[in-house]
């Protein structure tokens, strides 16, 4: 009977013990109150994705505004990435992007194969003829970039430039680029087996700026001083690649920068165009060089 007031001891030296390793733990687990956060009403939502495929010359807008509208909205994750306008169209109308983009219309074997596409147009573009800066020649007529295309024009003296032969730069097959180069200015005829294919606006711009003799078209938001972009001749009128040529409606070669969903847009991927749309949007499509909607 003697021992029974020890073992009671123990018993609350036990519990004691058993306190102070749980507060312990829960000290060693807890993040210190200075470093704790309250979730904005975005983040509690939890991430959002949106991708978006497609043309190279959209891609630029693209990337930009969807870096700016993920700044102010830290719960949403959107991936852009290129391939060409024809990869786009077959991207979203197959369902594997969010939202395809394209620098053509869409023909009329795509809206037959896929009747549910909706085009949101979010810029405007011009196409510049563009060679190296070495060239003397400085304009050229759609007639004459036809023939030079299609191997009816091979050396630069039969337009006024140097005698040197000329080495034609185009767009692959999934180029939207292409394809509205092709309608507009070869009048849907195929150009030269002779022409060198890139697979994006920027290795247009790049082959041509490191090749004499090289002619080739690019998106007007891409130029740079690494190359000489040729002015069209229309009758004697001499017309820049210019923003606001294309925007008067005096630059011949032009054409709508158009984003593509599945049926009307909707949640996220209806606030991210409606973004590219408003003001601040539209001031990403200038920074960028293109023709804004407004």
């Amino acid at each position: 009977m003697a021992v029974q007031p020890k073992k009671t001891g123990y018993i609350v030296l036990g519990l004691a013990a058993l306190l102070v390793l749980a507060l312990c733990l829960c000290g060693c687990t807890q993040a210190p109150a200075s470093a704790e956060k309250t979730p904005t009403p975005a983040a509690a939502g939890g991430i959002q994705s949106l991708s978006v495929t497609g043309s190279t010359t959209v891609l630029p807008i693209a990337q930009s505004a969807a870096e700016d509208y993920m700044d102010a909205h830290s719960n949403v994750d959107i991936k852009v990435s290129g391939g060409g306008s024809g990869v786009g169209v077959q991207a979203i109308g197959e369902g594997t992007t969010d939202i395809g983009m394209s620098s053509r219309e869409l023909t009329t074997e795509e809206t037959t194969k896929y009747p549910n596409l909706v085009v949101t147009t979010v810029a405007g573009d011009g196409i510049a003829v563009i060679v190296n800066p070495a060239n003397t020649v400085n304009s050229l007529t759609l007639d004459q970039i036809k023939a030079i295309y299609q191997a009816n024009i091979t050396n630069w003296k039969e337009v006024g430039g140097p005698d040197e032969t000329i080495v034609l730069i185009g767009r692959d097959s999934a180029s939207g680029t292409r394809s509205f180069f092709t309608e507009m200015v070869l009048k849907k005829e195929n150009a030269a087996p002779t022409m060198l294919e890139q697979n994006s606006n920027g290795g247009v711009l790049l082959s041509v700026g490191q090749t004499p003799g090289a002619i080739g078209y690019i998106s007007i938001g891409y130029l740079t001083d690494s190359v000489k972009a040729l002015d069209l001749d229309a009758n004697g009128n001499k017309i820049e690649p210019t923003v606001a040529n294309v925007k008067s409606g005096q630059y011949p070669i032009s054409r709508p920068l158009l984003m593509i969903t599945q049926g009307a847009p909707q949640g996220l991927a209806k606030d991210y165009l409606d973004y590219i749309q408003s003001p601040e949007g539209q001031a990403i499509v200038a920074e960028e060089g293109y023709v804004s909607l407004t």
